[in-house]
């Protein structure tokens, strides 16, 4: 099952999440020039464990970012749109989410 993550209604933000019984930081930055979101995954301590990722609609973001301190599951954004705006997560035209590898259909 998806689980709906907020995303601040600020340029740059971190926000307190338990996935997997894990607790983490995701880092919310507006890049106020190139117009996009990126995120990043942090340990409770600040430590980064996957930084810099661009925030695509509709797209796994975090596939290409696997170690052994992410959470096991992935990232998207549930969204009709195609390019996600500053205000998109917080209008309602867009959801971050996280859904664990368990809840994914993997198979063909």
């Amino acid at each position: 099952m998806a689980t709906v993550i907020t995303v601040p209604d600020y340029n740059d933000s971190f926000s307190r999440v338990v996935l997997g019984d894990t607790e983490y930081l995701l880092r919310f930055t507006w890049n106020e020039s190139a117009e996009f979101w990126c995120f990043g995954v942090y340990d409770i301590e600040e430590a980064p464990i996957a930084t810099s990722m661009k925030i695509l609609p509709n797209c796994p973001l975090s596939i290409w970012h696997m170690n052994s301190q992410m959470p096991f599951g992935e990232f998207g954004v549930i969204t009709e749109l195609e390019r996600i705006g500053r205000n998109d997560f917080i209008n309602g035209k867009a959801q971050f989410v996280y859904i664990p590898y368990a809840d994914l259909n993997l198979e063909g």
